[in-house]
């Protein structure tokens, strides 16, 4: 008989589960103003709030971080990291963050001014943030495809060519300071991007002269998804993929806390030693010196190492695979998800899940509270509430999609942790026509609110 599939490595050490009642959930929740953000963790029973820096590191890993070399300039632990990053990506400049987001704050320094436009692939939470907060203007220009929740297409993170070529030729090129695609695509449902998609968003930049960047804390997945899905890869190592990827590009961002399976860091990685001279004034300001850039040094050997672990093919498998398994128990049980999964996440569709529930009441944060009270689940909305208001007009911007992001941290449940989610997600399911109300706002910061919004309840539990 086949032998069945097995998860590439062994159990070292665990921690405990919390379990509570109903009631606990219901006031835990209502304390916490309905968002998830400010629950405790013990409170939580199964996280899946983000798959950022909440993976399981090696054995590997923490040897590394014995090891870490705590100079504040120099450290060896610096140049372990600067080898692995040339060895992965290619890149002979880069300059080491404390994550990703502070990655984004040092580039977007050195090169988006206000007023410029800075056009990508569904620019996720932070990377619009940091555009608007310099008064700039993220256009999206993904595929129509990524909006249709359930036709299968292989690469529902690609970049609409035509699309971009418009925004080139429309606009001044000295206002189009970068464009930035990210692998996967998270806002589009942890969507891969193909290499044929990467090589001609390469061609475009090239013709009219723009930077081109990939925005890559997920670059490993995506490259797992080019070898299993896009012709003429199969054949190919996610080393290899990966190589070519950034080959077609002028430098990269990354939070380490995904695909480097790490709790912290970050990093840019750069071919031009003029823009690293620049960004480096700003990463010295920011971050720290540009040997260490607000890593330890015991991180930055567990970030190393876990570049190495992260581009593993058995590793991406045992990880993508575990999100398909997720999704198709969900499908089993008639819940609308987006389709084919992602890399990283099961997507909810909130809109169709919970269809009495109006777009103003934030459908998507309703089903999360009650993935939360049903079962102890902590979700992720990616919809009205994480798109903010538009820095104009201050209106709630409604793309049409609710989504409630179930994101699986790496090595760290069990398919029995993913049937348990499952099952909450059903029993939400089956009594869904009992749930008409959402929610209003108290509280809200003037950007990036969905970190710490306060809402009410339309009446209550």
């Amino acid at each position: 008989m086949n032998l069945p599939f097995i998860e590439p490595f062994k159990i070292k050490m665990v921690e405990p589960v919390y379990m509570s009642t109903r009631e606990q959930r219901e006031n835990w929740i209502r304390e916490a103003s309905f968002n998830l953000f400010n629950l405790k963790s013990e409170q939580v029973t199964i996280d899946l709030l983000t798959d950022s820096g909440t993976g399981a590191m090696s054995d590997k890993q923490w040897s590394a971080m014995m090891l870490g070399d705590e100079s504040y300039a120099g450290a060896s632990s610096y140049y372990n990291l600067k080898n692995a990053i040339k060895e992965i990506t290619g890149f002979s400049y880069f300059l080491p963050t404390h994550q990703g987001r502070a990655a984004e704050n040092v580039l977007f320094s050195t090169l988006v001014k206000e007023g410029d436009l800075v056009p990508g692939n569904s620019h996720f939470d932070t990377t619009k943030g940091h555009i608007e907060f310099r008064k700039a203007i993220p256009v999206d220009c993904t595929v129509d495809v990524a909006s249709e929740f359930i036709v299968w297409h292989p690469f529902k993170g690609n970049v609409d060519l035509d699309k971009l070529e418009d925004v080139l030729k429309t606009n001044p090129l000295e206002k189009i300071p970068l464009i930035i695609v990210t692998i996967t695509n998270n806002t589009a449902g942890g969507q891969p991007v193909s290499m044929a998609n990467i090589r001609e968003v390469h061609n475009l930049a090239q013709r009219y002269g723009v930077k081109f960047f990939l925005d890559s804390a997920r670059f490993a997945e995506n490259a797992w998804f080019i070898k299993t899905r896009e012709d003429g890869y199969s054949g190919k190592s996610i080393r290899e993929i990966v190589s070519e990827m950034f080959s077609y590009t002028d430098g990269m961002t990354m939070s380490s806390k995904k695909d480097a399976i790490v709790n912290m860091g970050g990093f840019i990685g750069l071919k031009d030693e003029d823009l690293f001279r620049q960004a480096s004034a700003y990463n010295i300001i920011y971050e720290g010196f540009i040997t260490y850039g607000g890593m330890s040094g015991r991180d930055m050997n567990a970030l190393a190492q876990g570049l190495f672990e992260g581009t593993d093919f058995e590793f991406l498998s045992s990880r993508i695979g575990q999100v398909a398994y997720l999704g198709s128990k969900m499908k089993k049980y008639g819940i609308p998800i987006l389709e084919p999964t992602g890399g990283h996440a099961v997507f909810i569709d909130s809109k169709s899940f919970l269809p009495h529930v109006p777009e103003e009441e934030f459908p998507a944060q309703s089903l999360a509270v009650e993935l939360f009270v049903e079962g102890g689940i902590r979700s992720s909305e990616i919809g009205t509430l994480m798109a903010d208001r538009d820095p104009v007009t201050r209106a709630n911007r409604f793309s049409g999609k609710e989504f409630v992001r179930l994101a699986i941290p790496r090595r760290v449940y069990s398919d029995n942790h993913m049937d348990y989610v499952a099952a909450v997600v059903k029993n939400v399911y089956d009594r869904r026509d009992s749930i008409t109300r959402g929610f209003r706002i108290i509280k809200e910061a003037p950007l990036l609110r969905h970190f710490t919004i306060e809402l009410e309840r339309f009446g209550g539990f």
